[in-house]
């Protein structure tokens, strides 16, 4: 692709990407709201947007999706970037403005942020295919383990009934 479709396609799949979850969000909004209608109407279009994202995720993916190897390191490089350089200016900001509950969000999403660093750092210097079994995902930070659940999340303070597995 040449360079400017390039840009297109990418801010495409963002912007698609972004309506699913948001549409999501809306939906869940719909239930809560007992108008399941509406509920309904917002998680097909949402499903719409995911498949408009995927097509143009695919037309990427020689750009985006390397060989493992690759992938890994870019993945490695991307959470330490974030959690060292991103998310503690936004949560400076957040404190700065007085917004406690959104720093704390933010610093949950570091921290997790510096875990999944380690996993992939792990992955990318030892062989886990045949070792895990399951990952075990915090549905309230996004803390990520391949151990046991821990009885609290070690970010957020979640209980083990907030971690939601991940098996092949």
């Amino acid at each position: 692709m040449k360079e400017k479709t390039t840009e297109n396609v990418k801010a495409a799949f963002i912007g698609e990407a972004k309506a699913y979850f948001r549409l999501l969000a809306f939906a869940e909004k719909a239930r809560e709201e007992d108008v399941p209608q509406i509920a309904l109407l917002f998680r097909a279009i949402a499903e719409a947007e995911r498949v408009h994202a995927t097509r143009h995720l695919n037309l990427m993916k020689d750009i985006v999706v390397k060989d493992t190897d690759a992938n890994l390191e870019k993945s490695f490089r991307n959470e330490i970037s974030v959690s060292q350089n991103v998310y503690p200016d936004f949560i400076k900001v957040a404190q700065d403005e007085g917004e406690e509950a959104v720093a704390m969000t933010f610093s949950h999403a570091r921290d997790a942020e510096s875990f999944h660093a380690k996993l992939y750092e792990r992955a990318m210097y030892s062989v886990i295919k045949d070792e895990v079994k399951a990952y075990h995902v915090c549905q309230v930070c996004g803390y990520v383990t391949d151990k046991k659940i821990p009885d609290t999340c070690p970010v957020c303070g979640a209980p083990k009934e907030k971690f939601k597995t991940i098996d092949a």
